[in-house]
């Protein structure tokens, strides 16, 4: 309560409640007919009217011991909702940057699980009776990220060759960067959105190539470099680095 013409706040004051100290404040008003206890985020207060002693105040606190412990639990439990508690930060290779993984649990969340990029920093935000892993829900966000990225890239380098792919999928392979299909379907690794863009870049040309040049000949490394000026640099950082994202993984 704030001090006005009619109120004065005092300093804080103790009882013993249940055998624990009870911190309370005591609250005088020209204009309260009746003494109240108020309690709410910045804790207990005992509203007293003019004309009244204040040792009723105390014995009022400790007479509705039992209400005002409610209260003080209820409080608690709306304050832990509205802030969010946070779990240690891991770390991961997000478009070839090392950035924090940060999983956040909000109370009173009911919504599936919410995962946000916020500068260099990644929060997954999730419910405490939420059935989905947050490593789950992260790694979901990831698939998507991977997505538009390489579906940006097929647009931009299918303008040059002329050519299309017949479907993109999005995949979890072991043993693969890319793919390329006799229906002319192509299949990323989601990892990929792990590596820098100029790598995402080289894998995508790797593949929409071979839409016109099944094999990897002379006359398919030319096209590919003719499309990716950074063909050489991202094979370099697949070939040293590609263990930080997926081992063993190749392109076909």
């Amino acid at each position: 309560m704030a001090q006005t013409e009619s109120s004065r706040a005092e300093a804080k004051q103790h009882v013993l409640l249940n055998e624990q100290e009870l911190e309370w404040q005591l609250v005088r008003s020209s204009v309260a007919k009746k003494m109240r206890i108020k309690v709410g985020p910045d804790g207990v207060k005992v509203v007293l009217p003019k004309g009244r002693d204040d040792s009723e105040a105390a014995a009022f606190v400790v007479k509705n011991g039992a209400w005002v412990a409610q209260q003080l639990e209820r409080t608690r439990k709306l304050l832990a909702a509205r802030i969010p508690r946070k779990r240690p930060d891991g770390c991961i290779l997000f478009r070839g940057e090392t950035v924090a993984a940060r999983v956040v649990v909000a109370e009173q969340r009911r919504a599936p699980n919410k995962v946000e990029k916020e500068s260099n920093a990644i929060t997954i935000t999730i419910g405490p009776r939420c059935k989905t892993p947050a490593s789950r829900s992260l790694e979901n966000w990831m698939r998507k990220q991977a997505r538009e990225r390489i579906e940006h890239y097929v647009s931009v380098v299918g303008k040059r060759l002329k050519r299309r792919p017949n479907r993109i999928y999005i995949m979890d392979q072991r043993t693969k960067w890319g793919s390329c299909s006799a229906l002319s379907n192509l299949s990323f690794n989601w990892r990929l959105i792990k590596a820098p863009d100029f790598v995402l870049r080289y894998i995508v040309t790797h593949e929409m190539v071979h839409l016109s040049v099944p094999d990897h000949s002379s006359k398919f490394w030319l096209m590919v470099q003719s499309l990716c000026a950074d063909t050489e640099r991202a094979r370099q950082w697949l070939a040293a680095k590609g263990h930080l994202i997926q081992r063993g993984c190749s392109l076909r």
